[in-house]
């Protein structure tokens, strides 16, 4: 039976997804994330202003694929083999630090009558949005620096401790702490036994040379297993009462455990996933974040409006300052990129307001205000950042001369 199913608010969503990085493509100079413009757009098209678009099922549908698919490149992005010695016990520190901090702004917000509640709001700024700091951190062949270990370190600390956290207190499951920590228990349980199955598996010589033949044939069997993975964890974290965005991370990172060979035997896999995930449905969560994005709430009251700027000021002490613990490492000026890259935040600050707002522990106005200063982070922290790295490189280099 056919359905009164419309699409023309997913035609408008996919066209600013078009159009955005076409443009931005023909002013190179102006170094503005796609993620921002997209947001902006999505205000712009939305009920609020143009009433264009909205939220309806098709968009509301791959909005919610497309978060758990940037989560997905998140985890995957983990690298283990980075993740250990000097580079690890500066992370570890540099995080618990963000920790403390967290915890002693969120109370001074809730005593300031900024907040409903100071847990959640702590929780919302420790996150680090990894793909927003990543051609930064890739620029130049950065990555492969201690600063880029650093920062790819403390960022994917900050990503899965915060899921976890959200997982854990801001549940929709109606079940106490005590009991989703057994039930977080049972979820770890069952990606190990997962991993090993798996693994076991990868390492057989006929499955290897049976995906290696299937890979790149309509079968892309790779990408349909990968998927498969995604949906799986996702469905294991709900079952178990914990949050589905901590299941698309896991499956990430799970993913990128198994997959060691990947330039060698499938050096296409990635790039597939990359274009699934950045190529449609990411830039239609992007863009749906606008067109809920509560404009009337931000500017209404004053007051809303006032907590922007206070809330960009928390990002930057709570991720931001504990990056001086890598001072001695990487220098002063490194080591201010590197907290402005650890406090820029977007699409966690999205998706922890929205679960906020579903349990009423954040009000409209404060969401409102939180996705602003991160947009706000997104769009300045990773600019200065990067002017303060050429400028060190460029100082590096008058030295050596």
């Amino acid at each position: 039976m056919e359905q009164n199913v419309s699409f023309a608010s997913l035609t408008v969503v996919l066209g600013i997804a078009f159009v955005v990085p076409v443009a931005l493509g023909c002013v190179p100079w102006l170094r503005i994330p796609a993620v921002v413009v997209e947001i902006v757009l999505g205000i712009v098209v939305g009920p609020q202003v143009l009433d264009w678009a909205r939220v309806d099922a098709p968009v509301g549908i791959l909005s919610v694929i497309g978060l758990a698919f940037l989560l997905f490149l998140c985890g995957l992005e983990v690298d283990l083999d980075r993740l250990r010695g000097r580079v690890l016990h500066l992370a570890v520190v540099a995080f618990g630090l963000s920790l403390v901090l967290a915890l002693a702004v969120g109370a001074a917000l809730d005593i300031a009558g900024l907040v409903r509640s100071p847990v959640l709001a702590a929780i919302i700024l420790t996150a680090t949005s990894l793909g927003l700091v990543l051609p930064t951190i890739r620029e130049g062949g950065r990555a492969t620096t201690e600063f880029g270990q650093l920062v790819f370190a403390g960022a994917t600390l900050g990503n899965l401790v915060s899921a976890l956290l959200l997982s854990l207190l801001f549940s929709r499951d109606s079940n106490d702490v005590g009991t989703r920590i057994v039930l977080l228990g049972g979820f770890a349980v069952t990606v190990a036994v997962l991993v090993m199955a798996l693994n076991h598996r990868r390492a057989s010589m006929p499955v290897s040379r049976l995906l290696v033949r299937l890979q790149d044939t309509s079968a892309q069997v790779r990408v349909r297993g990968a998927m498969f993975l995604l949906l799986l964890l996702v469905l294991a974290a709900q079952e178990f009462g914990l949050a589905a965005i901590l299941g698309a991370f896991v499956a990430g990172a799970v993913l990128s455990v198994l997959d060691r060979d990947g330039v060698r035997t499938h050096p296409l896999f990635r790039v597939k996933l990359d274009a699934i995930g950045y190529g449609f449905v990411i830039p239609v969560f992007m863009v749906a974040a606008g067109l809920l994005f509560d404009l009337d709430a931000l500017v209404d009251q004053p007051s809303v409006l006032l907590r922007v700027p206070l809330f960009l000021l928390a990002l930057l002490i709570v991720r931001g300052v504990p990056a001086l613990v890598f001072r001695p490492v990487l220098g002063t000026r490194r080591s201010v990129a590197a907290g402005l890259l650890l406090a820029t935040s977007l699409p966690f600050i999205v998706a922890a307001t929205e679960i906020g707002q579903s349990l009423d522990v954040i009000t409209r106005g404060t969401a409102a205000a939180f996705v602003t200063a991160g947009l706000l982070s997104a769009l300045l922290f990773p600019l200065v950042a990067d002017a303060l790295l050429r400028a060190d490189a460029r100082r590096t280099a008058q030295v050596a001369v």
